[in-house]
């Protein structure tokens, strides 16, 4: 968006919205993968220290990799139109460069991982796939030294009791997808957000916590039941959506901070709109304020400049280019994406949202919803997104088979993995199980 010389509007923002669809040739995939350093204890790399995550970016830089800096930690990196981000903990984040199909999105993801492996040769550390970090106590976790993260870290302290836990222990997959208009925008976000919970319960892969199973299939996934409902899970907004719905949920969510001359402020609960119409201290916020606010509401779907889907557990890579892949065949292919929505009206007339998201975080694929397994249900969205990339990716119909087999066995990832745990919840063990090249069955 461009600077305005008058202060922003509500109508300013709607108009932005609308310039953001692009023509089906222009369509491309993103991809954004999260996942655990643990030692051989199952203890997270801190940022600071030998061997921590501050000393892992710099090997970055010789590379040709961009630093972001605050102060005089790096924070971010990018290179060629990818990103390496750190989570509060210092989960480390691989947010790729788009491509014209989830071929192109796994190739990158496995030559990153790869290159990872590489660069932690030498220290105790090693990539782990789980949606939540299997061992650490949560509080003694450090905090990157991010100035937003000094900020959310209270605030979510009011607002819920697992804030932390999602900020400085969860790890998750994400994909990001284009739009041509906003009828085709609101028929792919209400697929997204009420198809979630089988979703969710497909790629369900936390059920560890302190060393031992915690009873849920997606930890993660019930992480964010109770972390700020104002801010996560599935607005109304979502389910029906236009861009005037978005926006106005959007400028009624509460803010955490504000950013202004690199300093961030704390944003007392003030709203989007608030700030808008009164100002603060004659300051009024611009397009870049409302970009910044974007990045700290997190719902299950998310719409910025594309549709980003947010409910998968970090997973193993043919698992993770599975997840990438299907929402390609249900978003990019228009016969798939209608019976996605007639899917999507059958699912949603069975309890409430609520319900639905704990039966898939406690049971995953194993629980039932209407009458049918959560198996059952994900059979029916898999078969659609394989006949929909059949027509328009079938070079990446391939892909789907993890998941396939998955769904096929009725498990969600979780439970084959305290299957292939045996009981022993070592740190060894469980590295073992859930390494970023493995696989899942």
């Amino acid at each position: 968006m461009q600077p305005h010389r008058k202060p922003l509007t509500r109508d300013d923002l709607t108009r932005a919205y609308s310039t953001y669809g692009r023509p089906r040739s222009r369509w491309l995939v993103g991809g954004e993968f999260e996942r655990h350093l643990l030692d051989g204890e199952g203890r997270p790399a801190p940022y600071e220290g030998r061997h921590g995550v501050r000393e892992l970016l710099h090997r970055y830089i010789v590379d040709g990799w961009i630093p972001a800096r605050e102060g005089s930690g790096i924070i971010a990196l990018v290179k060629n139109g990818a990103s390496i981000t750190l989570e509060p903990g210092a989960q480390f984040e691989l947010s790729g460069r788009p491509y014209k199909d989830a071929q192109g999105v796994l190739a990158e993801a496995r030559a990153f991982a790869t290159d990872l492996d590489a660069r932690l040769e030498g220290t105790p550390f090693r990539q782990s796939a789980l949606g939540f970090t299997p061992f650490a106590d949560i509080e003694r976790v450090g905090w990157v030294p991010k100035g937003r993260y000094a900020i959310m870290g209270p605030y979510l302290r009011t607002v819920g009791k697992l804030g932390h836990h999602m900020m400085k222990g969860t790890c998750a997959t994400q994909a990001s997808y284009d739009f041509s208009d906003e009828r085709d925008a609101s028929a792919k976000v209400r697929v997204g957000i009420v198809l979630a919970p089988i979703i969710s319960a497909a790629f369900a892969n936390s059920p560890l916590t302190n060393g031992k199973p915690n009873g849920w299939m997606t930890f993660r996934g019930h992480i964010w039941t109770d972390t700020d409902p104002a801010r996560c899970g599935f607005p109304d907004a979502a389910e029906d959506f236009s861009y005037a719905r978005w926006i106005d949920w959007m400028l009624d969510v509460p803010m955490m901070f504000t950013k202004s001359g690199g300093v961030w402020r704390h944003a007392h609960g003030r709203t989007f709109r608030q700030w808008m119409e009164q100002g603060d201290e004659g300051r009024f916020p611009t397009e870049k304020d409302w970009d910044l606010h974007l990045t700290s509401v997190f719902p299950e779907v998310r719409v910025k400049q594309q549709i980003e889907v947010r409910m998968g557990d970090c997973v193993p890579l043919d698992l993770s280019a599975a997840f990438v892949a299907l929402w390609e065949g249900l978003f990019y292919d228009r016969r798939a994406l209608d019976q996605a929505l007639a899917l999507s009206g059958l699912f949603a007339s069975f309890g409430s949202k609520a319900d639905r998201f704990n039966v898939a975080c406690k049971h995953g694929l194993a629980g039932s919803i209407g009458g049918r397994r959560l198996s059952t249900w994900a059979e029916s969205v898999v078969d659609i997104a394989r006949d929909g990339l059949t027509r328009v990716a079938p070079q990446d119909v391939a892909l789907l088979a993890p998941l396939e087999r998955v769904v096929a066995s009725g498990e969600s990832p979780a439970a084959h993995l305290l299957r292939a745990l045996s009981g022993d919840f070592s740190p060894g063990n469980v590295l073992d199980h859930t390494r970023v090249d493995g696989t899942i069955v």
